[in-house]
């Protein structure tokens, strides 16, 4: 008899203080991309109580390019989450911006450009995909997500009383061989001093968590934690500092893949934390919606200045389909993908995107049915099938 597992991911709200961040961010580098699609971008937010340091670096490719206003698309984003009331102690209002953005180190530029776009630092990225949801996302951190997703949307839509922009939930998942059923669930929302506590549980157990586990068919008998700590009053950046980039595994796959350690907020697609995860995802998407492997998992790395990548590796933690290798399967990727992070800022379109990456910034870069990405499109399944079956 095969031994039960268990995994937990965490998801947080678009008003928790790092995702304010991330937001603010990528916020000031979907502007500069607006209006130079050539710009080097490399933003880091830190927030705290009536405070936000905006830091990093923007190099536009002409010198006569106006920079926008860093200060006022931080506000906006503010107001749009919905930090504009001034007990919440971080308010659109009240809040003291530093603007502490530099040039781009010319010494980067210059590895960046020099006749081709190669990588704009070293690193390394991960990509995964597993067949476990339909969006070839691990179970645990899809319903962690979709948990502050929906409870940010209906407080924003003045349906959930009382509640307040800070919010998390974390979500525990039982595998025993192929039956799955969800084991804990927990939910922290920020809320108001006056809030009658009885309600409000009820409410988020009843409205918030119950209706999104039945959405994907799962067992209603899990165990609930719903502001373990009682009192969760003073939240966002008056309750904890903000920092850009420091929830990179809710990013991502909620800690059920590896990650190579960079974050994607605020980062132009030279930077290939961005661009090299995307990439990544793509070919791990591709291999599992083709019926390669159930689980598949990419390695890429890259050296700063260059433009292949050092290594390429991949793993299928032995569910690949009977026949196949994965060095096989390798050869058949390097092949029918791209790898250059021009061809990669190219093929997807990342300096003139259709989307908005502040987008990106909450809700996880990966697994998005809500948004229109290019690396989540399965356009290369007919390719591999055609070449390893």
């Amino acid at each position: 008899m095969k031994e039960e597992m268990v995994f937990t991911s965490e998801a947080v709200s678009e008003g928790h203080p790092d995702k304010v961040c991330d937001q603010i961010a990528d916020a000031i580098l979907d502007a500069c991309l607006a209006i130079d699609p050539l710009a080097h971008v490399a933003i880091e937010c830190f927030a705290a109580k009536q405070k936000l340091l905006i830091g990093g670096e923007v190099r536009f490719s002409n010198s006569s390019i106006k920079r926008p206003d860093f200060t006022l698309i931080a506000k906006q984003v503010m107001k749009e989450i919905g930090y504009t009331d001034p007990k919440l102690d971080f308010s659109v209002n009240e809040v003291q911006i530093f603007d502490w953005v530099q040039s781009q180190s010319e010494d980067i530029n210059q590895a960046v450009t020099k006749g081709e776009t190669t990588a704009g630092d070293q690193g390394l990225m991960f990509g995964f995909a597993t067949d476990e949801t339909e969006g070839k996302m691990p179970l645990a951190i899809v319903i962690a997500q979709k948990l502050v997703r929906i409870a940010s949307r209906l407080r924003k839509q003045g349906q959930f009383p009382y509640a307040r922009p800070d919010m998390k939930s974390q979500v525990t998942v039982a595998y025993h061989g192929k039956k799955v059923k969800v084991s804990k669930v927990v939910m922290s929302i920020q809320h108001d001093p006056k809030t009658p506590f009885v309600e409000f549980k009820e409410f988020i157990s009843e409205k918030i968590i119950k209706p999104v586990i039945q959405s994907f068919n799962l067992n209603l008998d899990y165990e609930v934690f719903i502001n373990p700590s009682d009192r969760f009053v003073i939240g966002g950046p008056a309750g904890d500092t903000g920092l850009t980039g420091r929830k990179i595994i809710v990013d991502t796959y909620g800690g059920y893949a590896r990650h190579g350690g960079g974050s994607f907020s605020g980062k132009d697609a030279t930077k290939v934390d961005r661009s090299g995860a995307y990439l990544a995802r793509y070919i791990a998407l591709n291999l599992v919606a083709a019926g390669v492997a159930k689980k598949v998992e990419v390695q890429i790395a890259y050296v700063i200045g260059q433009a292949e990548p050092v290594s390429l590796t991949l793993f299928t933690f032995g569910t690949l389909k009977k026949g196949l290798t994965e060095a096989k399967v390798l050869q058949v990727v390097k092949k029918l993908f791209f790898f250059k992070p021009g061809d990669i800022i190219q093929r997807f379109s990342l300096n003139r995107p259709s989307f908005k990456y502040r987008d990106l910034a909450i809700y996880g870069h990966f697994g998005r049915p809500d948004l229109d990405v290019p690396w989540e499109k399965t356009d290369k399944v007919t390719d591999i099938q055609k070449l390893l079956f």
